[in-house]
This record gives C-alpha cells, sequence and structure tokens, in this order.
C-alpha cells in the first residue's frame, strides 16, 4: 500500500531565507530577515509570521497585512514581490530594505548632505500617506519609525500595513502591540473629540511622532512630543501643527508637500528637485532635460552617494540610451561612475563611452574629450587601441578649433594606454602637422606642453629623436606662449638630453631667445640656460656623475619621470589659462599674467626627500637655482601661489572666448606659421636649432623673433597698415640684436645712434660695469690655484 507523505509548502518558495534583522521584534507581528532569489544574487527583505506561536487573531491581522501590501503600488509604498503561507509559517518577501530606526544609527553622513537627505525621506513618507488618505481613502493608522523601511537606494518606504482601515471606520483599530499604544493620538480615549477626526488626522498625528523620532531616536513616552530642542526650525510650525491635540487643525498631507515645495520650505532642496524631475523625465522636453543635466554636476557632491549610484545614476544612463538627454547628461553620468565597482563599471559606463566616441556630434565629442579623466582609468588599453583612440584621432584634423584642442589635450591621459604605433607614429605625427601649420596659436602652444608631458611615454630612440627638434620649433614660433612652452618643455624633459646635446644644440638654441622680446620668455630662457650650465659644470668638476645624469635617456620607464608631470600641471595654465579671455584684451595684460606665472618652472621645485635617487644628480643643478630666483624680489612668487599652479591643470578652453579666430597677438591675417618646415619628425628634415633666421624669411615666421619693445604694434583692419607696422618692428629687432655684445644683453628701447642723454647715461654705466667686471675677473686669475678639473667657461692665462 502506497503511503503519501504532506510535503513542505516552503519548498515552492522561491526566496532563500537568511539571518534575522533584529529591532522589529516588540514593534510587529513580523520579524524581519535577510534573504535572496534563488538561483540568483538578488537580495531581497523576507518577513516571516510564524502561526504556530501566535493567535489567530494575530495571523488574520498578518494575512490582511499580505492582501493590502499586494494591493498597493506607489513608489514611496513598500514593494511587494511574493507570499506564501504554511502550515507553520506566513512568508512575505520584499524588495530589499532596512528598518529606518537602524538606517539612522548607521548613517555615515553629516551636514548640508544628511539636512538634504532627511528632507526627502520625510517628503517621501508624507506623499505615501497623501496616495493613501487622498487617492485610497485609506488609514494607515501605524505611523512611526518602525513602520519606515529603507531601500538600496536610499529611499525610504512605508511598510507596516497591518492596521490599515477605511476612511469610514473612525475608530482607531486595536493594537495588539501594546509598545505601539504610545503612538495612538490624543483622541482615541476622549469621545468628545471624536466627531472633529478627519480622514488623515490619525495618521499626521503618526506624522509628527516619525518627525520627532528622526531627529531624537524612539519614542518612549508622548510628553517627550513637546521636546522641539532638534527638530529643524523650517518644520517647528509644521510641526506643531501636527501634534496638536485638535484633530481638525491637522493639516491634510497634500497641503503640507505643497506649503513646503514652496521657496524657502523644507522640501525645497537641490536634492528633492533632482529625485523628482527624475521621476518625471519621460514628459519633460528636451530643452529642460539639456538645462537640468547642466545644472546637475555640481550638486552631485552633496547628495548622498547610495542615491547618487542606485537612484540617479541608473536615471541618467537610461536618458541617455532610451531618451533625447543629448551630450548634457555626459558629465553627471562619468562624475557618479565612481561609485560602480570595475564590473559595474565596465557593464553599465564602457559600452555608452565606446557608443559615443562614434557620434559625430561635436558638441558629444566635445564632452567626451572634456570628461576623458574621469573614466579613461577604467578603459582597457585594447579598447582604447582599437575602438577609442581612431575615433579621437578624427578631431586632430577637425575644422573646429575647439575640437582640435581638446583632442590634444586628451593624448596627456590617453599616452599611458596606446600602442607603440598609435603613440610613435600616429600621435608624433599629428602633434608635427599642428604644431607646423596650425593657425591658432593657443593649440601650437597646447601641442608643445602636450609632447613634454607625455615624454615619458614615449619609446627613448623616438624621444631623442623628437623632443629636441620639437622644442625648437616651438621657440621659433611668432606666438610668445608658445615659445615660452618650448623653452618651459626643454626644462621639464631635460633628464632625456644627453650632454654633448646639451652643449651642441639646446644651449645654442635658448641662447638666441635672450634677446626676445617678450620678459616672461627671457626669464624662462635664463632660468633654464642656467640649469643646464650648472649639470655641465658639475660633469667638467666630476666626470663620474654624467653616466647618473644620462641614465633616463635610454629607459622606457625614466625614475624621474615626476619633472614632466610637475611642470605640465603648472606650465599649462600658465601659457594658456588667460589667452581666450576675449578678442579685445591686450598683449600687454596677457604678458604680465604670463611672466609673473613663469618666475618658477616646475622642473626647478626642489624634490622632495622620497624621490631621491640615484638619477636625481641629473636634476640637482636645476634646484638648486630655486635659491637664486628667491632672492629675486618681484621677479619671484611664494610658495604658496606656485604650489596652486603646480596643481592647477586648467587648461586655456578656447571656447571662454574666440571661438575660431587667431589670438589676437597672433601675425598678421594671412601670414600664419611658417609653412616651409616639413611635417614629420621622423624624416631628420627639422633643420638644427643652431642655424640662424634667414635672411628674406617671411616676417611670421617661426624663427623670427618679435621686435623687443614693450608694446606690440596693434594690428589694423588695414592688411597694408599692419604689414607697415610688422616691417618696422623687424627692423628695429635687428637693430637690437647687432647690439647684443655691446649692451650685455640688454635691450635698448632707443636707435643707438641718437643723442638721447639717458642713453649717454646708460652706455656709461655699461662702460663702468664692463670695468668692473674686468677687475674682477683679473683678480680671479690671481687668486686661482694650478691643477684640478677647470670649470665650465673658465679660460686658461
Amino acid at each position: 500500500m502506497w503511503s503519501f507523505f504532506s510535503r513542505d509548502p516552503s519548498k515552492d518558495f522561491n526566496f532563500e531565507i537568511g539571518e534575522l534583522v533584529p529591532s522589529l521584534e516588540d514593534k510587529s507581528v513580523w520579524t524581519l530577515h535577510k534573504g535572496k532569489r534563488k538561483g540568483s544574487t538578488e537580495e531581497v527583505s523576507v518577513f516571516v509570521f510564524d502561526i504556530k506561536n501566535n493567535s489567530e487573531t494575530q495571523l488574520e491581522i498578518a494575512k490582511a497585512a499580505v492582501k493590502r501590501l499586494k494591493t498597493l503600488r506607489h513608489p514611496s509604498v513598500l514593494t511587494y514581490l511574493d507570499s506564501l503561507e504554511s502550515e507553520k509559517v506566513l512568508y512575505l518577501a520584499t524588495e530589499y530594505v532596512d528598518p529606518l530606526g537602524n538606517h539612522l544609527d548607521k548613517l555615515p553622513l553629516e551636514g548640508p548632505q544628511k539636512e538634504l537627505y532627511i528632507a526627502w525621506g520625510i517628503f517621501q513618507i508624507t506623499r505615501a500617506l497623501s496616495f493613501l488618505n487622498n487617492d485610497g481613502n485609506l488609514r494607515h493608522n501605524n505611523v512611526n519609525i518602525w513602520s519606515v523601511f529603507v531601500n538600496s537606494s536610499g529611499e525610504w518606504k512605508l511598510g507596516g500595513v497591518e492596521y490599515v482601515t477605511n476612511i469610514q471606520d473612525v475608530s482607531s483599530p486595536f493594537k495588539i502591540i501594546q509598545s505601539l499604544e504610545v503612538y495612538c493620538p490624543p483622541e482615541k480615549n476622549d469621545p468628545s473629540k471624536q466627531r472633529s477626526i478627519t480622514k488623515c488626522s490619525n495618521d499626521m498625528w503618526g506624522l509628527g511622532c516619525l518627525i520627532w523620532e528622526v531627529f531624537n531616536g524612539p519614542l518612549y513616552q508622548q510628553s517627550s512630543l513637546k521636546v522641539l530642542d532638534k527638530i529643524p526650525k523650517q518644520l517647528g510650525p509644521l510641526y506643531c501643527e501636527l501634534v496638536g491635540s485638535n484633530p481638525a487643525s491637522r493639516p491634510n498631507p497634500a497641503d503640507i508637500i505643497t506649503r513646503c515645495r514652496k521657496l524657502g520650505g523644507y522640501f525645497k532642496n537641490d536634492l528633492v528637485d533632482t529625485l523628482l524631475f527624475l521621476e518625471e523625465i519621460q514628459i519633460k522636453d528636451k530643452n529642460e532635460k539639456n538645462r537640468f543635466f547642466s545644472n546637475l554636476t555640481p550638486h552631485l557632491d552633496n547628495f548622498p552617494d547610495n542615491v547618487c549610484k542606485h537612484k540617479i545614476l541608473p536615471q541618467l544612463i537610461t536618458a541617455f540610451e532610451y531618451g533625447d538627454a543629448g551630450s548634457a547628461v555626459l558629465a553627471p553620468m562619468f562624475k557618479l561612475g565612481r561609485l560602480l565597482d570595475e564590473m559595474e563599471y565596465q557593464k553599465k559606463i564602457v559600452p555608452c563611452v565606446v557608443k559615443l566616441f562614434g557620434s559625430n556630434d561635436r558638441a558629444t565629442r566635445s564632452r567626451l574629450l572634456q570628461q576623458l579623466e574621469y573614466f579613461i582609468g577604467h578603459l582597457q588599453a585594447g579598447t582604447v587601441n582599437d575602438q577609442i583612440f581612431p575615433q579621437i584621432a578624427h578631431g586632430f584634423m577637425d575644422t573646429n578649433p575647439t575640437i582640435r584642442e581638446q583632442t590634444v589635450k586628451s593624448v596627456i591621459h590617453l599616452a599611458p594606454k596606446l600602442s607603440y604605433n598609435n603613440l610613435n607614429v600616429e600621435v608624433l605625427r599629428h602633434f608635427a602637422r599642428l604644431q607646423a601649420k596650425d593657425d591658432q596659436g593657443g593649440i601650437r602652444t597646447n601641442t608643445t606642453v602636450c609632447l613634454g608631458k607625455i615624454a615619458q611615454h614615449l619609446h627613448p630612440q623616438i624621444r631623442q629623436k623628437v623632443l629636441i627638434s620639437a622644442f625648437g620649433r616651438a621657440m621659433r614660433d611668432p606666438f610668445p606662449p608658445a615659445r615660452n612652452a618650448g623653452v618651459l618643455a626643454l626644462a621639464a624633459t631635460q633628464q632625456y638630453y644627453l650632454l654633448s646635446e646639451v652643449s651642441s644644440r639646446i644651449l645654442p638654441a635658448l641662447c638666441q631667445l635672450t634677446m626676445d622680446s617678450e620678459k616672461s620668455v627671457r626669464d624662462s630662457v635664463f632660468r633654464t640656460i642656467k640649469g643646464f650650465l650648472g649639470k655641465l659644470e658639475k660633469v667638467s668638476e666630476d666626470p663620474s656623475l654624467r653616466e647618473s645624469m644620462e641614465a633616463d635617456v635610454n629607459t622606457a620607464t625614466p625614475s624621474l619621470g615626476n619633472a614632466a608631470a610637475t611642470w605640465a600641471g603648472w606650465a599649462v595654465t600658465a601659457v594658456t589659462a588667460k589667452f581666450y579671455r576675449s578678442q579685445s584684451d591686450t598683449v600687454r595684460s596677457m604678458n604680465t599674467v604670463t611672466s609673473k606665472m613663469l618666475s618658477k618652472p616646475g622642473s626647478l621645485e626642489q624634490p622632495s626627500s622620497s624621490s631621491i635617487s640615484t638619477t636625481t644628480s641629473s636634476v640637482t643643478s636645476m634646484t638648486s637655482l630655486e635659491h637664486e630666483e628667491g632672492s629675486r624680489g618681484n621677479d619671484s612668487v611664494s610658495d604658496y601661489d606656485y604650489n596652486h599652479w603646480e596643481d592647477n591643470d586648467n587648461w586655456g578652453d578656447m571656447e571662454r572666448g574666440a571661438t575660431g579666430t587667431s589670438d589676437p597677438t597672433s601675425p598678421p591675417s594671412g601670414s600664419g606659421p611658417a609653412t616651409k618646415v616639413t611635417d614629420g619628425w621622423d624624416n631628420e628634415e627639422w633643420g638644427s636649432l643652431e642655424e640662424e633666421p634667414e635672411a628674406e624669411a617671411d616676417l611670421t615666421s617661426p624663427s623670427e623673433v618679435w621686435s623687443p619693445s614693450e608694446t606690440v604694434p596693434i594690428i589694423s583692419s588695414d592688411p597694408q597698415k599692419n604689414s607697415q607696422g610688422w616691417t618696422q618692428s623687424h627692423l628695429n629687432n635687428r637693430k637690437s640684436q647687432s647690439n647684443w655684445e655691446e649692451s650685455e644683453f640688454e635691450p635698448l628701447e632707443e636707435n643707438p645712434g641718437s643723442n638721447n642723454p639717458k642713453l649717454e647715461e646708460a652706455r656709461k654705466k655699461r662702460e663702468e660695469r664692463k670695468l668692473m667686471r674686468q677687475k674682477e675677473l683679473e683678480a680671479r686669475r690671481a687668486s686661482r690655484t694650478t691643477g684640478g678639473p677647470m670649470k665650465l667657461g673658465s679660460k686658461k692665462l
């Protein structure tokens, strides 16, 4: 005979029940457990009711709660997933939540973040009560800190629906759990006030109790409600209405939302505005979305991380993939991407990035390049080289100057991940063309700066072949900041040059700029020359230092890579930050700002003790100049200012001012940078840095030095006048160059042949200085001891 055994129906429950979550044991008929869906990692919460150990009345309440929660669907009401009743246990599965009391105890937020978050939570519960009272014609009758739960997104959800009744039932239900009696309104035991009860008066009393508990902790006696010390002042009047003794005076939850959402109200803040907009984003037009996403990024720092990660970020991704949010959504989306772990980032953000780089929309491409630093660290090298770099490379040849500039700047972030061919061939080919032929002085400048910063990533053979020629070209550029960038780049990358190249190629090229028309350029040149001379002098005194100073020349991973990084963060700001304020800016004002910033190159900074190694001797002479420059008074800057510039990596965005026109300090229209120099850096056709400027060269060629006069001639709208002005400037420059030895590298502002008394006095002073110097030299020669290595620059008697 067959025997049949009853089967436990709980095995059919689709969720596994985990550990107990304490706090509800004496506050509810349910116990709360952690759980997860079978065959999945999805976390859930499981409310468990023990049928055998509870009364029939309690079972009826539990069953009513399951039935009620199953029919209630609202963003601020606990989400029902499944339920199961067996002979022993009743299960209720919901979204994963934590009791509000526990959540507030563990809340890591402080200050404005906490204030915004609590306001959002109270708003959600008020909205849920409005839904029940006004739309569902129901009373909750159990609003307190134990009936509110918080999900993984930080959203407050109203639960505890065991005592929900219809609004026709005026009397308050009897609560089996005695500890909940403290939340009953005072009119429950006062028959005279029964007629004053409204459909929402009971729940508004409960809302007042909840507000008190949020700021003070669990409520144990009703008399404590009179203590208002911790209640925010904005909520004070409303709170007093909610816990008033007259039921009729308690406001409707819908009216509370209307009042508190007005300007200055408790619910009127950036977090509530943002989350409400995202909930209604599908009905917003494109202009509203763009305006919203453009203003969102600066507010994200004040929003809780769990809200940003689980609530805002998914909405942004959905808006981008399926909506018409446009490129404005990129900035906040990439900023919030930092909250994801690597696996989540690869799954959610990277596919969006790859798809975006294929867009032909300039605005999208521009925003992507601007935000590159936020997501480049998460991209695999293969993805960068195969899918992203080919799309970015088109920007080098874009007709829009802003796109070209941003593409150049993006290489700084891409360089560590680029393959040999992409970095050492493709990037350098584009850089050579931009530096030689681009009509925007700022782009030529930024190309030089970028090359200096990525030098450590270049192949050693390519680096030796390219750097000196590239920076030499920059030092012949007609745009003063470009020349300055070339000088500073040489100083920042000095560990990559053989000492033979320093003496034969670099120093002669630098000396040509000692009479530059721009003071900032001259200052940088003299400091850089002193640094290189210091290196040569030390090797002259101790030849054994040569090997250590040239240690990084042929290494692919230099041990002193911090020099270029330090310089780039400072030099980029110094060179380009102010160039595109407006086309009406005068050259003199820009030179003043630049000269102040260029008073201490980052490569000359004294290295920290942690960075000292065997190769640091290659910059000892450079760092020793800091002490000399500190005695120059106005020519130096404070350590505070220097550190500020060093850490600031703010490139001069072209869109701040002129869009498609050349900088006001550029040569007259039509001339542009010289086109005689070939594009490639790998064809040995750059020409040596030592060669003199051609006598018949065009006035705007990179080899031409600007007039040493303090002010640059204003470019007129008449091309003929412009050419005449530049010709005169050229002649003045020729005259100043012909008198270098006589003037001791001091530019003359007047014609040497004139009878100006000031000039005569200046000549006399120079003659006196010459005599004094001659005497000093004779004294040194007399005191010089024989034997030992000679110092660089000394002469035998």
